[in-house]
């Protein structure tokens, strides 16, 4: 089976290498799709799952829950289940078929199935230029602003990913490839790391 993680700060073009290499490989592609098969499976909001993982779990840091997820003070019990479910859930997704998935930790989720682990990031300029490109209409916000929300989403997945692992988010240690986007546009690089990714599957074999 093949996989590729792609962990990402926000902004920096992750997930839509994560689509893009998928599309070109033929693998299917988990992203949102993640949060919305909890929120099916336990008939739940989709809003309330995500904010329940990515925020509640976060706040709860420096607490370690470790590889098991067990229950312990300070922590809500159905955030505690829900990111079991999580863990659960990207595991099905792996085991089904060969694909890519996209943040939620799955790069240390999966590290027994040895997936393929890309790092995507970018500067702080780059980053809040590419949000406000992307911006709905109406959900415009100042640059000021947009960098601290990129901030703000970074440090929680920092977090999150810390509780389950000794390599911190980000670091090089834990990724076959670091990609910076800065000043570049995600298409035009994408064949390069559909090569590299390529190379690297023979190299396991």
């Amino acid at each position: 089976m093949k996989i590729i993680t792609v962990s990402r700060e926000f902004g920096s073009g992750g997930r839509e290498i994560g689509k893009r290499l998928a599309d070109e490989l033929g693998f299917a592609y988990y992203d949102k799709e993640i949060v919305a098969e909890i929120a099916k499976r336990h008939a739940l909001d989709e809003n309330y799952v995500r904010g329940a993982l990515d925020k509640s779990v976060a706040q709860s840091y420096p607490l370690h829950f470790g590889r098991t997820f067990s229950y312990s003070a300070g922590v809500s019990n159905t955030s505690v289940k829900l990111f079991a479910e999580q863990t659960k859930i990207i595991r099905e997704f792996a085991e089904a078929r060969d694909c890519v998935i996209v943040g939620r930790a799955a790069d240390v989720i999966l590290s027994e199935y040895k997936p393929f682990n890309l790092f995507v990031y970018a500067s702080m300029e780059s980053k809040v230029k590419r949000c406000l490109e992307r911006a709905e209409q109406g959900e415009e916000i100042s640059e000021r602003d947009t960098a601290k929300m990129i901030k703000r989403i970074d440090s929680e997945r920092k977090k999150i990913h810390g509780m389950i692992s000794d390599t911190p988010w980000g670091d090089r240690r834990g990724y076959h490839l670091c990609v910076n986007t800065t000043g570049l546009e995600i298409k035009e690089i994408v064949p390069g790391i559909l090569q590299y990714v390529n190379v690297w599957f023979d190299s396991q074999k």
